[in-house]
């Protein structure tokens, strides 16, 4: 008797093969994505704006180039290492419209999913954190108040998010380090605040 395998096993390899190709082409783009959003942070606290954008849109054309190629294989899509890959360019594209002052693109806008976008607002507020330091080292009190306000505004609206960490993948602990920077920003703030306050005092 034979098992007929040859069939099977020719059914089985196109599949597995089809799918292999498919998380090394998205492997790859994760990295480059992941780079490319990293560098675009860096531009912007640099104050080189025009670079950031060409960074995040290479981003987006890395995660275009997989989608199509990850359509039939949906277990890879919603794998850990693409929704990092699709968190760290929303991180760099919500910190450009901060950066910039402008209204936040929603999730729809960047073509991204809740969870990744989410996660990315959360830990744009490290990158925020870093920039009020700056402002202040600068002596530029209006525009660090301006940041943590931003900041603040961030953590309100992640607080008050009540979902289980199942389904948001772990976005309260992204909160509470948001909140834990927050809160250390108004105290460095308030800080600046009174010894600026001294020193006019004393002039």
């Amino acid at each position: 008797m034979t098992l007929g395998l040859d069939p099977v096993g020719a059914q089985v390899r196109g599949e597995l093969d089809a799918k292999f190709e498919a998380r090394e082409q998205a492997l790859r783009n994760c990295r480059m994505i992941i780079q490319s959003s990293s560098k675009a942070i860096r531009a912007l606290h640099r104050g080189e704006m025009a670079l950031a954008d060409d960074l995040i849109s290479g981003a987006v054309g890395l995660i275009g180039e997989i989608e199509p190629a990850l359509a039939s294989h949906p277990d890879i899509y919603h794998a850990g290492f693409f929704y990092d890959a699709v968190k760290e360019y929303a991180e760099a594209a919500i910190t450009r419209a901060l950066v910039a002052g402008d209204a936040l693109p929603p999730p729809s806008v960047l073509g991204v999913h809740a969870v990744p976008y989410l996660k990315g607002l959360g830990e744009a507020v490290g990158e925020m954190r870093r920039r009020l330091l700056d402002q202040l080292r600068d002596g530029d009190l209006d525009a660090a108040d301006a940041t943590f306000g931003a900041m603040d505004e961030v953590v309100d609206f992640l607080m008050e998010l009540d979902y289980p960490d199942g389904m948001t993948s772990g976005l309260r602990r992204t909160t509470d380090v948001a909140r834990s920077l927050v809160e250390r920003s108004r105290s460095d703030l308030t800080t600046a605040a009174l010894q600026e306050r001294y020193r006019r005092d004393l002039a």
